[in-house]
């Protein structure tokens, strides 16, 4: 079974070891999850792109996202390079 979704979780792709940002909230159905992505804001990301779930970090599938949330996730860190 997998582990349930909760605000606050850790977010990564699959192609990458690296944090992007965390969950800010799940819909009432559970279809969708509000993901914040750090110097980029909030985006809206299926459920269905989840691959994983475990130890408070929820890893989505990079081909199933949008190419803005894609973009916006390779720019995560940049703040952090200066």
């Amino acid at each position: 079974m997998r582990e349930n979704i909760e605000v606050g979780f850790q977010t990564f792709v699959d192609d990458s070891p690296e944090d992007f940002g965390a969950v800010r909230a799940i819909s009432p159905d559970g279809k969708k999850i509000t993901v914040y992505v750090e110097n980029a804001g909030d985006f809206v990301v299926p459920a269905s792109a989840v691959v994983s779930v475990q130890s408070e970090k929820v890893t989505f599938a990079c081909g199933k996202l949008d190419t803005r949330l894609r973009a916006a996730i390779g720019h995560a860190h940049d703040q952090e390079d200066r």
